[in-house]
């Protein structure tokens, strides 16, 4: 699929918002990528992840564990380890910070691919490169459905999109809708 299907996909689901979000990274923006409501149909989540995983032919063979950052990277992240026939696990807050949890583990050595929905700065996928870092593995690739940052999120190793797209994000210092008094919301899992 090209970008711009991806783009429509989430028009269509009206998984792409517009209004006046307070974003998991503390930024603004008056654009939200809703993934959980493209991933409520699995017929749509297997699509993607058969998408993603095309992109992923010069890595594919050294992939041992799929690792997502909880909630948004679960579904994509399930779905991608499925199609690649290799395990995948999650990471989630406890005390505000992403760890292991539920018996889930990485074994040292191996390499592992980390899978998100919406990559905005890229917080939350470098707290996951830093869980795999302390378990003596690696992280051999970052994919997700959608790169919001343009392509500017850098994390070292190889990254692939099905969609980039740079939008506008703001402090709350900056935020144009917080001047106007316009109330945000909070979409995202993060507290």
């Amino acid at each position: 699929m090209e970008p711009k299907e991806i783009k429509t996909l989430f028009e269509e689901e009206k998984a792409l918002l517009s209004g006046h979000f307070l974003l998991s990274s503390g930024l603004h923006s008056d654009t939200y990528f809703q993934s959980a409501l493209i991933m409520q149909y699995p017929e749509l989540a297997e699509m993607l992840a058969i998408e993603i995983a095309k992109k992923l032919e010069s890595l594919k063979s050294s992939i041992d564990l799929v690792i997502s950052p909880a909630l948004g990277g679960i579904i994509i992240g399930y779905e991608l380890g499925r199609v690649l026939d290799k395990r995948a696990i999650f990471c989630e807050r406890v005390d505000c910070k992403l760890t292991l949890r539920r018996g889930f583990n990485i074994l040292q050595h191996e390499n592992c691919l980390l899978v998100e929905d919406v990559i905005t700065t890229g917080k939350s996928t470098n707290e996951v490169i830093e869980v795999v870092k302390s378990t003596g593995s690696k992280v051999i690739g970052v994919a997700s459905l959608v790169d919001r940052s343009g392509g500017k999120a850098d994390f070292g190793v190889p990254k692939f999109s099905l969609l980039e797209i740079e939008l506008k994000c703001y402090t709350p210092e900056e935020c144009p809708m917080c001047k106007k008094g316009i109330p945000f919301v909070k979409p995202g899992s993060r507290k």
